[in-house]
């Protein structure tokens, strides 16, 4: 089957964010109204690459998930790269850290975003040193958009 878009309406916080009101994420049909996502998102929060989402058709057939119905077990980390600290702000330096542990992504200049897909085969433990270290040191910020048992478990006491 060919792949579609599926659209997720995004609450916004009191301070403007995230800054789009719908994010549309690529997918594969996997049945009448489940999909399996083919990228990590920026913006939604609580599903990863690979997850199984419900979706309903709209009168225009756009496709509008409605519920998660499967964890893949990767993780969604997002990473703002400070445009004052080492990397520049440069969303590709950010990916190319966390190539060697397996993890890809994208990133979106407009918003000096990088959001990671961490498989559940990586070195967890490694992957949060390496995001912790560069929070410490000014290179960025991150947030946890979907995370599981595993990855809290690696996290240091």
């Amino acid at each position: 089957m060919d792949a579609v878009k599926v659209h997720f309406d995004l609450p916004r916080t009191n301070d403007d964010w995230p800054p789009v009101s719908v994010e549309s994420l690529w997918a594969e049909p996997v049945g009448d109204d489940v999909v399996r996502l083919s990228n990590a998102p920026w913006f939604v929060r609580g599903v990863a690459n690979g997850d199984l989402i419900r979706v309903r058709r709209d009168e225009d057939g756009v496709h509008w998930a409605t519920e998660q119905v499967e964890w893949s077990g990767r993780c969604t980390i997002r990473v703002v790269p400070f445009g004052s600290g080492p990397l520049r702000g440069s969303v590709q330096r950010v990916l190319d850290a966390f190539e060697p542990f397996g993890v890809t992504g994208e990133g979106i200049r407009q918003y000096h975003l990088a959001a990671l897909d961490v498989p559940p085969d990586a070195d967890l433990a490694a992957v949060q040193r390496v995001l912790r270290a560069g929070a410490r040191d000014g290179w960025w910020d991150y947030d946890e958009g979907c995370v599981g048992d595993d990855w809290l478990a690696a996290a240091p006491n």
